[in-house]
């Protein structure tokens, strides 16, 4: 099964901002579905029911406070001139505390073999664009800056994800909640 460790955002006003933020990007991409809206703390990728089991142990291992997020800038990967990924970030201060949850996560998990490819950098996906759409550094400057909400992470989601042509669905194979 595909797996991998999120934080998801639940605050529906927060949610519907994000929403109206997205259809206010006239581009060729497929916007992320707000139920489908997280952090991937870490991505596990293809694993086994065994190793699910072990993953689950070692995260209930984890011990987190509750993380206030304030969602408040817009971004893209690798760059605005060629983007494949527009996200969302969050305030300094709940990115610095989410980089600490990821790596508590990696280091439960990097006994059973799971490591980050790349350092985590705190992010909401809000489109994945498959085609090479136009350069959208103009779009990108109206949301620089930019009060879309906030949210509290209570929780941490062990999830399981199945592609379809549709988008993915996810499920929930464990969840680890905050003191």
């Amino acid at each position: 099964m595909r797996t991998f460790v999120a934080a998801e955002i639940r605050n529906e006003d927060l949610l519907n901002s994000i929403a109206k933020m997205q259809s206010d990007f006239k581009i060729k991409a497929t916007p992320v579905n707000k139920q489908n809206m997280h952090f991937t703390l870490l991505f596990l990728g293809e694993i086994t029911d065994d190793m699910a089991e072990n993953v689950k142990k070692a995260l209930a291992a984890i011990s987190f406070n509750p993380i206030e997020a304030n969602f408040t800038h817009a971004g893209s990967f690798p760059n605005p001139r060629s983007p494949r990924v527009i996200w969302i970030g969050i305030d300094e201060t709940a990115s610095k505390k989410l980089v600490e949850l990821a790596s508590q996560v990696e280091e439960k998990l990097a006994p059973l073999g799971f490591k980050a490819d790349k350092p985590f950098k705190p992010h909401l996906t809000v489109f994945r664009i498959k085609q090479k759409v136009d350069d959208i550094s103009n779009i990108l400057d109206k949301f620089k800056t930019v009060e879309l909400g906030k949210d509290t992470i209570t929780e941490l989601k062990f999830k399981k994800s199945i592609l379809t042509p549709s988008g993915p669905i996810y499920f929930d194979l464990q969840v680890v909640s905050a003191k």
